[in-house]
């Protein structure tokens, strides 16, 4: 390799000049390798990092650096140091700023130039990244010769955030280490939406391999760092940043857009938010973004690797379907799962069956953790990812007294529906159905009273019960979605949910009732539309049969579809009328005010049967009525008297007892292909930004300057655009 380098010098007594400092980060993205061992390291991440460069020098010192990194394995040389940099902050009782300042520093500059080469990477393998260093270069002695760099990175960072505690000291450092981890998985954006063997994601499998204890750690302090929401100091003249207290990286990541830092290039930043609410959360949402990406990925088992067994690489539990893809078992998504209630006994807790440590926090806090942030999108994926993947946090949930501190944010967002995401409605509508699987919850929804609803515009709703809110807003989802969305699937999660509760419906209230009744009224309209339209269609002669054939059949699907709605509505009412009718007089009101929507489907062949124990309950009451002496007109008060009176000595002679309709929660077979790409849409929308045209995990519209009016194309196709740009010189 010849000589070293000499080493880029700094002002008097070490003072980083501007003059300096730019000489140093000169050297750093040049052509001259620097071994491992040169003080030139040291120099370059104890500098303060005050320089200011335009965005085009920015982005020329990221073409050279990922040029010329080919040659001086610059990259994998920075991360090393930022390993040796965090266990300078681990291995001391009492850290020094300027050890916290160079692991920062570290982490900062290797997210810039490590995002850049990822964005712009042209080999799936991810060669530009270098990171196959000569371990018998000087200084390298004390690397571990079994291990790869990234290996060694992402056991260091790992470890980092996993053991050290969140201080007032710390913070600044666990912050950046989290902006590098969401850098380091971002290679995933870059592949398809489905996971294949010949996918390569170096740092994120490196992290898929750490030692159990390891796992552990991070999984519980990600969590601990969601619901403990530890702040971020906004004093810009901290000592980390500057030893003399003036201006440091504090000031220096605000500055104005005209004049940017040196490294502008990533996008997140300390003054995320002017409040410190805004500050205080950012740690917390960083590690809970973090940690969705961990628990949600899947490495794909690759055809020329057998399947293995052991307790630490698991098949899929779709690998017996023939051509099914194999994964990997997810080591964090298993700390997850397994996490368990900090209240247990510990003797108990380890005395179940389970490998490796187990992650272990107060379930109490998470809960209301959850209830505090679940309007965050990313918070209502983890609370899906506990209720459906922990059994110990599921149970935990069902038998909190105090229901509402997560289901009516859940309710409130489903209010504003239209303001939501799809995704986010699915995500909603599926931890309600996973929830209502349990008999013991449908029962505590109905006696838990709300004493107000503020959110709710359309009417006053005061001492209402939770179950008649829940019945309440998902008919207004049904009737939002049968509007706007028209999306079958939602359909079948709303009337799902509902199909559960009905056999537990504990006095549903008279708003909710007439609900129910006008549900099964607008479905049964929409129906018979249908039914018309189709009926016409099969009437008329037209020349194209082809075509007549193709609407023909879309309509029979869709008349299809709405046939079994209705059925499923009509098992609702049955159910409630069938095994709570005396504890319900309202919905009794109900089908009696509107029971002429019954009459169209007396006779109709997949309905009938469910509507004789209608009517069984229908000629009740209205023989009742009838026998009833009554002096002037009825009104809703004596009609609600003599139905209560009569509720009271039902014995529901005449009603057939039907099997109870339950529906239960099952993931697609394929649930990664939603997860992933999910997620990873979460972090974006929330600054994290990635150059479109290197997007494959899922489509994505760009503008881009043709010297014309802004013109929208596919990210495929500016892909193309882009590789055949000159690269910029430095």
């Amino acid at each position: 390799m010849g000589a070293a380098p000499s080493t880029p010098r700094l002002g008097e007594a070490g003072a980083a000049s501007p003059g300096a400092a730019e000489q140093m980060f000169a050297a750093l993205v040049g052509g001259k390798a620097y071994p491992v061992s040169s003080e030139f390291w040291r120099q370059l991440l104890e500098l303060p990092l005050t320089l200011h460069w335009p965005r085009d020098r920015v982005l020329q010192a990221c073409h050279a650096f990922a040029q010329n990194n080919y040659q001086t394995k610059h990259l994998a040389k920075i991360l090393i140091h930022l390993v040796w940099c965090l266990q300078d902050c681990t291995s001391a009782s009492s850290v020094s700023y300027g050890a916290y300042r160079k692991a920062i520093n570290a982490a900062y500059i290797s997210s810039i130039f490590l995002k850049f080469i990822i964005e712009n990477a042209k080999a799936d393998n991810w060669q530009e990244l270098c990171l196959d260093i000569d371990k018998d270069e000087k200084g390298m002695e004390t690397f571990p010769s079994d291990q790869s760099v990234e290996y060694f990175l992402m056991k260091g960072v790992l470890k980092y955030i996993g053991s050290v505690d969140v201080s007032p000291e710390s913070c600044y450092l666990h912050h950046e280490l989290l902006n590098l981890m969401l850098v380091l998985m971002s290679t995933q954006l870059c592949s398809g939406p489905s996971p294949e063997p010949k996918d390569v994601h170096p740092f994120i499998d490196a992290a898929m391999h750490q030692d159990s204890s390891i796992v552990a750690l991070v999984v519980q302090k990600l969590l601990l760092n969601f619901v403990k929401r530890p702040q971020i100091p906004l004093n810009g003249s901290h000592p980390i940043f500057s030893d003399d207290g003036g201006p440091g990286v504090l000031q220096r990541v605000g500055s104005a857009a005209a004049n940017l830092v040196l490294l502008p290039y990533y996008t997140f930043n300390y003054l995320v938010s002017a409040s410190a609410e805004g500050a205080t959360s950012q740690l917390a949402d960083n590690s809970l973004v973090v940690l969705l990406i961990l628990i949600h990925y899947r490495k794909c088992i690759s055809t020329n690797e057998s399947i293995p067994t052991d307790s630490i690489y698991m098949s899929d539990s779709n690998t017996n379907v023939k051509d099914a893809p194999a994964f990997h078992e997810n080591p964090y998504c298993r700390a997850l799962n397994n996490a368990n209630d900090i209240q247990f006994d510990r003797a108990d807790v380890e005395g179940n069956a389970q490998n490796g440590p187990i992650v272990r926090l107060s379930f109490a806090s998470l809960f209301d953790a959850l209830g505090t942030c679940l309007k965050d999108e990313s918070s209502v994926l983890l609370l899906y990812s506990l209720v459906h993947g922990n059994c110990n946090f599921q149970e935990y949930v069902l038998v909190r007294t105090d229901l509402d501190t997560l289901l009516m944010p859940i309710l409130e967002m489903l209010y504003n529906a239209s303001r939501k995401s799809s995704n986010q409605i699915y995500m909603l509508l599926i931890i309600l159905l996973i929830l209502s699987q349990d008999s013991t919850f449908n029962a505590c929804v109905h006696k838990l009273v709300v004493p107000t609803v503020p959110w709710y515009q359309e009417r006053l709703m005061h001492q209402t019960s939770l179950g008649s809110l829940m019945v309440v807003i998902l008919i207004r989802t049904i009737k939002y979605n049968l509007s706007k969305l028209r999306d079958v699937y939602l359909h079948t999660n709303c009337l799902a949910i509902l199909a559960n509760m009905a056999p537990h419906v504990h006095r549903l209230s008279a708003y909710a009732s007439q609900r129910l009744v006008s549900l099964f009224d607008m479905l049964s309209r929409k129906y018979a539309k249908l039914a018309e339209l189709k009926n016409d269609k099969a009437l008329k002669v037209i020349s194209d049969q082809m075509e007549t054939d193709l609407i023909s059949d879309d309509m029979s699907t869709e008349l299809h579809i709405y046939t079994d709605f209705l059925r499923i509505v009509l098992e609702i009412i049955n159910a409630i009328l069938t095994y709570a009718l005396p504890r319900n007089p309202e919905v009794v009101y109900a089908i009696l005010h509107r029971q002429e929507v019954f009459e169209p489907f007396k006779n109709h062949p997949r309905f009938n049967e469910l509507l004789e124990n209608i009517y069984t309950v229908l000629d009740f009451f209205n023989s009742r009525m009838d026998m009833q002496q009554l002096d002037g007109e009825w009104s809703v008060d004596k009609v609600l008297e003599l139905i209560n009176k009569h509720c009271r000595s039902w014995r529901g002679e005449g009603m057939k007892m039907f099997t109870q309709l339950r529906f239960t929660y099952e993931q697609e077979s394929h649930p990664e292909e939603f997860f992933i790409p999910y997620a990873w849409r979460l972090i974006l929308s929330r600054g994290f930004s990635f150059n479109p045209g290197a997007i494959n995990l899922f489509p994505v519209e760009i503008h881009v300057d043709v010297k014309q009016p802004t013109k929208m194309i596919h990210h495929q196709a500016y892909k193309r655009f882009r590789d055949d740009r000159e690269p910029l010189g430095f």
